[in-house]
């Protein structure tokens, strides 16, 4: 179980405490809703973590099978929805891998990454794209 703890300051922003670690990140609304775009917005939050929980899951994958993933790249571009309800429509990833595309452990890789609960949490509704870039 893990704790998080925000807190509403004013002016469309938050802040949001790690309970285990202490850290702090600040959230802000997006300028086409409100606010100043100063930071991450609650939705950019959602578009970070499945791309650093694909990188993570592929990493623990890789150290098990003593694969070196130092340098690959995630990055995730989001849309949301023109018509209400506002809601994320697509999380389009691109993951750059600097290995080669006939590398034997490809396969276990891009299937690591679809198995990161954040991708798995995502409703259907959600566009998700995935595309895998080998650059070795």
């Amino acid at each position: 179980m893990l704790q998080v703890s925000s807190r509403y300051e004013g002016g469309l922003r938050c802040r949001a405490t790690h309970g285990p670690s202490g850290t702090t990140l600040v959230t802000d609304a997006p300028v086409d809703n409100h606010g100043k775009g100063e930071s991450f917005s609650p939705t950019d939050l959602v578009a970070t973590a499945l791309g650093a929980c694909m990188l993570t899951i592929m990493g623990i994958v890789a150290e098990r099978h003593a694969i070196d993933l130092v340098g690959a790249t995630v990055e995730t571009v989001k849309e949301m929805t023109k018509e209400p309800p506002r809601r994320i429509a697509s999380l389009r990833t691109r993951i750059t891998i600097p290995l080669p595309a006939d590398h034997p452990q490809r396969q276990l890789l891009e299937q690591a990454a679809h198995t990161c609960p954040v991708h798995k949490s995502l409703h259907p509704d959600i566009d998700a794209l995935v595309e895998f870039v080998w650059s070795g």
